[in-house]
C-alpha cells in the first residue's frame, strides 16, 4: 500500500455519520466499528474516491497536525480496516 492508492468499501459495508464520529457495519458478520472525529473525515474523503495522498493533503489542511504523523496515523488506520475487510486497496 502507497499513497498513490485509493481505498475502495465493498457493498457489504455501511457507515452513517453520528454527530462527528462515524459507525461503520459490516454487513457481512455484523460486527459495528466505530470511528474518531478525524478517522470519519479520512473514511469520509476515501469514500468520495480520492488517493491517500490527496486524504493526508486535506487533513493537513484541516487538522495542525505533522506530515510523518498523520501519513503513519492515516495508514494504520487504512491497515486495521483491511485486515477486518472493511476496505480494500486499488493500486
Amino acid at each position: 500500500m502507497n499513497l498513490s492508492d485509493k481505498v475502495t468499501i465493498p457493498a457489504q459495508v455501511m457507515a452513517r455519520e453520528v454527530g462527528d464520529e462515524t459507525v461503520i457495519l459490516d454487513l457481512a458478520n455484523g460486527t459495528y466499528y466505530g470511528l474518531d472525529p478525524v478517522g470519519a473525515r479520512i473514511w469520509q474523503l476515501m469514500a468520495e474516491g480520492q488517493t491517500l495522498v490527496q486524504v493526508r493533503d486535506v487533513i493537513l489542511a484541516e487538522y495542525e497536525v505533522a506530515h510523518e504523523d498523520i501519513e503513519r496515523d492515516m495508514l494504520a488506520l487504512v491497515q486495521a480496516l483491511l485486515e477486518r475487510q472493511l476496505v480494500s486497496v486499488d493500486a
